[in-house]
């Protein structure tokens, strides 16, 4: 399975993008989807996850800010980005793992917050 993401830019203070990961594959049966990203110097670090349940999960720096989402019928998976703040500046990864823990990564996208 490849993975393609999308929609990152350059983005003023409090602006609204959102990223999307598409896979190549039928991700109906995967485990859970994820993003995390990695800034300049910084170790790549979990955004936010969704499970195959549904459930989700957000680091708490994006919590009320940033919403998961998945839509199977498409293999994708979005990241709803409001209210950007500088330090979201980063490169935008997505990870997606089967059911036996396999993973496949997403080649980054770059999301700079800036006026």
């Amino acid at each position: 399975v490849q993975l393609q993401a999308s929609g990152g830019g350059s983005v003023q203070p409090g602006g609204s993008p959102r990223l999307s990961c598409a896979a190549s594959g039928d991700i109906s049966t995967f485990s859970n989807e994820a993003w995390y990203r990695q800034a300049p110097g910084s170790r790549r670090a979990l955004v936010a996850r969704i499970g195959s349940d549904g459930s989700k999960y957000y680091t708490s720096s994006v919590r009320g800010r940033f919403t998961i989402s998945r839509d199977n019928s498409r293999n994708t998976v979005y990241l709803q980005m409001n209210d950007l703040r500088s330090e979201d500046t980063a490169t935008y990864f997505c990870k997606m793992e089967t059911s036996d823990s396999t993973p496949f990564w997403g080649q980054g996208t770059q999301v700079t917050v800036s006026s």
